[in-house]
């Protein structure tokens, strides 16, 4: 069984209830543990709760998150 654990998490509001929320989170087994950055799309009821649509993990090796951040500033 995994269990997972938010170690971190920024929301970037967009649109009229959007987010993306960046977040450095942990996936914990029997076997050991395993940090990743997820990133994670959805939207705000009208109470205001979260909910999530779309989830997407990266490894939180610092040359794959170094080529992300220079791909995505290249999109400026």
């Amino acid at each position: 069984m995994v269990e997972f654990e938010t170690l971190e998490s920024f929301d970037v509001k967009f649109g009229n209830n959007n987010f993306i929320e960046v977040g450095k989170k942990k996936a914990v087994t029997d076997e050991g543990e395993n940090e990743f950055i997820s990133l994670s799309r959805g939207f705000f009821t009208p109470d205001g709760q979260k909910r999530y649509k779309k989830n997407f993990a990266i490894p939180t090796d610092p040359e794959v998150l170094k080529q992300i951040i220079e791909a995505l500033q290249k999109l400026e």
